[in-house]
């Protein structure tokens, strides 16, 4: 294991368990409740890491081992009574910091490489938001969730409300538990769509799992899985013919790849492909 403290922070703490593999550590106690220093120390991490081309893979998960973020430190909303007392003026500066915290959140969907949130034990309020911004989704059986905005006086907005009914077949169920702020369990997160595997063990448990996904995927071609990624949430936001035409584009350009020759040549001869590193610098895609 090496300690990755060129990408660290305060409050996030980033370890390489192996080649091509970074686990983020959501380390602020006692709660990982995320203030401001929190959520932009979060997203600057992320953006780090997606211009890091010895990267392939990220694992999210919490030092903490029974919490893995009770939401948002409300303390941290006193920012909100500094602003000016015009309403016009207050609310262009109310949106501007809403829209600072989201791009924040949204780093992990920013950044290059597919991320797994690894989930544990309490998961409440804005922890929606930042796993639903991640590619996959694992949380052990001891994981407790709650869309918990409604309980203190507003709409979610950090991006559960934007991105779950995008994630969930069962829309009914996105909607009763957006409404009603109750808890509900890892299976009936894995029912939902929300997680795709529960596992047991607690904190070590899924986070075992989640590395040995992240190991797979570090195996890959990081051309492939890089445009795997950009290609599923263009999918996601845009018609099946936007999508053909649009991978149609990435792929002229990717395919002359010397990846594509190293898999060929590594599955014939039955023997692990090698792939190169991706170069000196990644730009945000």
């Amino acid at each position: 294991m090496t300690e990755r403290s060129d990408l660290s922070g305060q409050f996030i703490k980033v370890y390489s368990p192996e080649p091509h593999v970074v686990v983020v550590q959501l380390a602020r106690n006692p709660v990982n409740a995320f203030h401001e220093p929190f959520w932009v120390e979060y997203g600057h991490v992320f953006d780090k890491i997606g211009q890091d081309p010895t990267v392939r893979v990220v694992v999210l998960a919490s030092t903490l081992p029974k919490v893995f973020s009770a939401g948002i430190d409300f303390t941290a909303l006193g920012a909100l009574q500094t602003f000016d007392k015009d309403p016009a003026r207050r609310a262009l500066q109310t949106r501007s910091f809403t829209m600072a915290f989201q791009e924040a959140i949204g780093a992990t969907e920013r950044c290059v490489y597919p991320v797994i949130a690894a989930v544990h034990g309490v998961a409440l309020g804005l922890s929606i938001d930042i796993i639903a911004a991640c590619d996959v989704r694992y949380a052990a059986d001891d994981t407790r969730f709650s869309i918990k905005e409604v309980d203190v006086g507003l709409a979610a907005d950090i991006g559960t409300l934007a991105r779950l009914p995008k994630l969930a077949g069962n829309q009914s169920l996105v909607h009763e538990l957006a409404y009603t702020a109750r808890d509900f369990s890892a299976s009936e997160a894995e029912r939902m769509g929300l997680v795709s595997r529960v596992v047991s063990g607690g904190r070590d448990g899924v986070l075992k799992i989640a590395l040995e996904t992240a190991h797979i995927i570090a195996l890959k071609s990081p051309i492939a899985v890089l445009g795997t990624k950009r290609t599923l949430q263009h999918a996601r936001d845009h018609t099946v013919q936007e999508n053909l035409e649009y991978v149609a584009t990435w792929n002229s350009a990717m395919l002359q790849s010397s990846d594509l020759t190293v898999a060929l040549k590594a599955a014939k001869a039955k023997q692990l492909a090698i792939f190169e590193p991706l170069g000196k610098s990644i730009a945000k895609l």
